[in-house]
C-alpha cells in the first residue's frame, strides 16, 4: 500500500510541536518531529510520538456509555443524548440553574472545541457552579494580569529567543515544554540563549532538568518565593536600580511609591530568614536583572500553586515592569495571535466577585468558582446544592484537592455526564459517557496557545483521518450539550451552535463599522465568503481575515484567510514579538495598574511572621513534580508514557538518613488531610526538608477501566492536599504542603 504523510500540531500540551505523520490508508505507521515546522524544526517529546497508540488504545472509549445497574453498557448517540436531556431538565426544574455544575480539564485548551463551543454551553447552563483546571493551575496568572492590564488573558510571555538573562521560579520548562508560554524545543532555545552569551538562572525547591541546564541554580522553601520577590523588588529602590524606560508614562507615580513602601521591611537578610535563599544571591540577583540589557523573569505551577500565588504572579510582573523589560525586545511581551483583531478586548478592566460560593462564599474569579471547594458545594444541603455535573476532558478525582472526599461526593449525585475518551477515578462516577473521536480525526488550531506564544505563529491542521460512521466531533457534543441546556433539545442540529457563533462574530463587525448601510455589506454576505466545514473551520476563517495579519474579506489580498493558512501544512511565521502595549492594555484608563487595589492588603498579610511557619507535627514540605512523559492523568494508559513508573517519593540523602529510609523502601506520607504510602527515591536534586511526588496518578480505585494505567497505579498526591485555597484568585494550594513522612 501506498505510504502518504500527514502534518500536524500536537495536541497534547502548549508547546505544539509539529508533527509529521506517515500513514498506509487509514493505519498510522510512523509519527516524528516535523523537520520543516518554523517553531518547533524537527523536536518533538514522547507524547507527540504517543499520538498513534493513543488512537488504538483499545481502552478508548469509542461509543457512549450508559450506566445500568452499576455498569456500563455501550449505547447510541440518541439514547445517551435523551438520558441527559431528561435528567438534567429535571434536576433544573426540581433545584433550579445551580443544581447543575460543569468542570473543565486543561485538554479543553488543545481543541477547536474547547476554544470556540465552551462559552456557548456555559452560557446556555446559566449556573454559577462553573469550575476548571484553572483553579488548579493558571489562575493566579490570570488574576494578576487581569487587575495589571485590565483582561485575564493578556498574559506576558517571555521573549525567550532575544533575551540575554532568562530568571526562572518554581518552573521547568525542560519538561513541561513550556507553561503559559509556547516555546517548542525550549532546550534547544536555552542552548541557543547561552551560545549568544546569555545566562539561565532557576529558583526552584528541586535540582529539575532545567535547574541542571542553568548557569545557576537556587534553592528555595517551597511557597517562599513570595518573599524573595518582595527582597528583588526591594534591591531595586534601595540601590536606585528602578528604571520603567518606556514604561513610565503609562504607570502611575503612586503605585510605584506605594509598592516601595509595601516592600521596605522585606531586606534580603529579612526574606532569607524565611525562602533560604542566601541574602547576597538575592541582592546579586536583583542587580543582575536590572544590569542586564534584556532581561525576562517568568514563574509557573511553583510560584502559583501556593499560599501567595496570586502575589507571586504579580511581583513577577512588577520586577518586569519596574527593570523596563515588559513589551520590549528579549523581555517578556504580549504576543499577536492571527485569530484576535487588535482593540478587540473591551477595555472595561477586570473585577472578581460578581458572585461567591455557596458555603464559603469564595469569590468567583473570571467566571470560575475554586474548584477545591466543589465537594462541600455537592455535600451541603439547601437552595444550590449541586446535585448534577457534567465533566468535559477532565478527571477532577485526580486532579483536585482532598481527592477521597471529591469521589465520594461524586458518588452521590443525582446524575453525572461525561465527555471523556476513558473510564477513569471521575468518569466511572457518571451515568453517560460522550466519548469524542479520536484526535486524529479533529482538525486543530490553537486558539489558546497561539497567544501565548514567543513568536507568533499560526497553524491549523486538518483531519490526518476521517472519524469512523457513528462516532462524533467533540464540537458537536458540546453543541448537542447546549442544545440540551438551552432547552433546544438533544434532537437538534448541532451545526446550529456553530451557525449561531458566526452570526454574531458577523453582527459584531458590521455594528462595530457604523452599521449595514456604511458596512455595506449584510450578515449572509460575510458567512457567504467563508471557506472550511460547518463548524471550527468557518469560525476559524471568519476570525483570521479580521485578525492583525488577515485579508479583511478580500480589502488586504495579502493578508490571511483559512485558504491560506490551510496551504502551509507547517503553519506560519508571523515574526518576533513586537511593542505594542498601548493597544494590549485593556483598562480602563489604558493605564499598567502596577499595584492594584486588590492586592494591597494582602500585602500586608504576608508580614505576619504565623504565616511562615508550618505545623510543629508535620516536618517536612511536598511538592509537586512533572514528568516529561505524562501530561494528564489519561496518558498513564499508554505504554509508552507509563514505562519507569516515576511516581516516587523524592528524599533527600539527610532527611532520608533521620528517617532511616533507604532506597526503594516504602513510606508513609502523612498531612491534615490523609495518609498515602510511595516507594522512596533518595536524590540529592531536592532540597533538605522538602519531599516529592508527581501529579496525576492514584489509578488504583475500583471500576477504573484502564488497564495499562490500573497495573502501574502509583499514588494519588492530592489526597494529601487538605483543600487550602488562595481567595485572591479562588486557586488550590498544591504545593508545600506540610508533611510527616516515616517508613512503612
Amino acid at each position: 500500500m501506498t505510504q502518504t504523510r500527514a502534518y500536524r500540531v500536537c495536541p497534547l500540551c502548549e508547546a505544539g510541536c509539529g508533527l509529521e505523520i506517515t500513514l498506509s490508508g487509514d493505519r498510522v505507521e510512523k509519527i516524528r518531529g516535523d523537520q520543516q515546522h518554523p517553531m518547533s524544526q524537527g523536536f518533538c517529546c514522547p507524547k507527540g510520538i504517543a499520538l498513534k497508540d493513543l488512537h488504538t488504545d483499545p481502552d478508548r472509549l469509542r461509543t457512549p456509555m450508559i450506566k445500568e445497574n452499576g455498569s456500563f453498557r455501550e449505547a447510541g448517540w440518541d439514547e445517551a443524548l435523551r438520558l441527559v436531556e431528561s435528567n438534567l431538565a429535571r434536576i433544573r426544574e426540581e433545584s433550579g440553574n445551580d443544581a447543575l455544575a460543569l468542570y473543565l480539564g486543561n485538554p479543553n485548551t488543545h481543541t477547536m472545541a474547547g476554544g470556540l463551543f465552551i462559552r456557548p454551553l456555559v452560557k446556555a447552563l446559566r449556573t454559577k457552579n462553573f469550575y476548571s483546571a484553572s483553579t488548579v493551575d493558571q489562575m493566579p496568572k490570570m488574576a494578576a494580569c487581569g487587575w495589571i492590564y485590565g483582561n485575564p488573558g493578556r498574559i506576558p510571555v517571555p521573549d525567550v529567543d532575544r533575551t540575554d538573562l532568562f530568571v526562572v521560579f518554581g518552573a521547568n520548562p525542560f519538561v513541561s515544554n513550556g507553561s503559559l508560554m509556547t516555546a517548542p524545543d525550549f532546550p534547544g532555545r536555552v542552548r541557543a540563549l547561552q551560545a549568544r552569551g546569555g545566562q539561565m538562572i532557576v529558583i526552584d525547591p528541586a535540582e529539575t532538568r532545567t535547574a541542571q541546564a542553568a548557569d545557576r541554580h537556587l534553592f528555595i522553601r517551597p511557597g517562599t518565593d513570595v518573599y524573595m520577590l518582595c527582597a528583588i523588588i526591594h534591591v531595586l529602590f534601595a540601590q536606585e536600580l528602578v528604571s520603567t524606560r518606556h514604561l513610565a508614562d503609562l504607570i502611575d507615580p503612586g503605585d510605584i511609591a506605594d509598592l516601595k513602601d509595601a516592600v521596605s521591611e522585606w531586606t534580603p537578610a529579612a526574606a532569607e530568614s524565611v525562602c533560604r535563599v542566601p541574602a547576597d544571591e538575592i541582592t546579586r540577583l536583583a542587580r543582575q536583572i536590572a544590569e542586564a540589557d534584556k532581561c525576562a523573569v517568568y514563574g509557573r505551577m511553583g510560584t502559583s500553586t501556593v499560599r501567595h500565588g496570586t502575589l507571586c504572579s504579580w511581583l513577577i510582573e512588577a520586577v518586569n515592569i519596574l527593570t523596563g523589560n515588559l513589551d520590549r525586545q528579549g523581555g517578556t511581551g504580549f504576543a499577536r495571535p492571527a485569530h484576535v483583531p487588535d482593540g478587540s478586548i473591551p477595555k472595561k478592566g477586570f473585577a472578581t466577585g460578581r458572585w461567591h460560593s455557596r458555603v464559603s462564599g469564595a469569590a468567583e474569579v473570571a467566571g470560575e468558582l475554586p474548584a477545591a471547594l466543589m465537594a462541600e458545594e455537592m455535600e451541603t444541603p439547601g437552595d444550590g446544592q449541586i446535585r448534577s455535573l457534567i465533566t468535559i476532558a477532565g478527571n477532577p478525582v485526580v486532579a483536585v484537592p482532598e481527592s477521597q472526599r471529591l469521589d465520594a461526593a461524586l458518588a452521590k449525585l443525582d446524575f453525572m455526564v461525561c465527555v471523556d475518551y476513558y473510564i477513569n477515578e471521575t468518569t466511572r462516577r457518571a451515568d453517560v459517557i460522550l466519548p469524542p473521536a479520536s484526535l486524529l480525526c479533529h482538525g486543530h488550531y490553537d486558539f489558546f496557545f497561539h497567544g501565548l506564544s514567543v513568536r507568533n505563529f499560526a497553524a491549523y491542521s486538518p483531519p490526518v483521518l476521517e472519524k469512523a460512521p457513528g462516532e462524533k466531533d467533540k464540537w458537536e457534543i458540546l453543541a448537542h450539550l447546549t442544545h440540551i441546556a438551552s432547552g433546544r433539545g438533544a434532537a437538534a442540529d448541532p451545526g446550529q451552535v456553530a451557525d449561531q457563533i458566526l452570526g454574531g462574530l458577523a453582527e459584531n463587525l458590521i455594528r462595530a463599522m457604523g452599521g449595514p448601510e456604511k458596512a455595506g455589506v449584510t450578515r449572509d454576505d460575510l458567512i457567504g465568503m467563508l471557506s472550511g466545514r460547518r463548524g471550527p473551520e468557518r469560525i476559524l476563517d471568519f476570525l483570521l481575515r479580521i485578525g492583525p495579519y488577515g485579508d479583511n474579506f478580500g480589502l488586504k489580498p495579502d493578508g490571511i484567510n483559512f485558504d491560506r493558512l490551510s496551504a502551509s501544512p507547517h503553519g506560519m511565521d508571523l515574526g518576533p514579538l513586537s511593542s505594542w502595549i498601548e493597544k494590549a492594555l485593556a483598562t480602563p484608563d489604558g493605564k499598567i495598574h502596577l499595584f492594584p487595589q486588590q492586592l494591597r492588603s494582602a500585602m500586608a498579610q504576608i508580614k505576619t511572621p504565623a504565616r511562615t511557619g508550618r505545623p510543629e507535627k508535620r516536618t517536612l514540605e511536598l511538592i509537586g513534580r512533572r514528568h516529561l512523559r505524562t501530561n494528564n492523568s489519561w496518558m498513564h494508559n499508554i505504554p509508552a508514557l507509563s514505562k519507569n513508573n516515576p511516581c516516587t517519593l523524592q528524599v533527600h540523602p539527610d532527611d532520608a538518613g533521620a528517617l532511616g529510609l533507604e532506597n526503594g523502601d516504602f513510606a508513609e506520607i502523612t498531612s491534615d488531610a490523609a495518609g498515602i504510602c510511595a516507594p522512596v527515591e533518595i536524590t540529592e536534586q531536592i532540597m533538605p526538608g522538602v519531599v516529592s511526588l508527581p501529579h496525576g496518578w492514584g489509578h488504583d480505585m475500583e471500576g477504573v477501566q484502564m488497564r495499562v494505567a490500573s497495573q502501574n497505579p502509583g499514588v494519588n498526591t492530592n489526597r494529601l492536599t487538605p483543600g487550602e485555597v488562595d481567595w485572591l484568585s479562588a486557586t488550590a494550594v498544591l504545593n508545600g504542603i506540610a508533611v510527616a513522612v516515616a517508613k512503612s
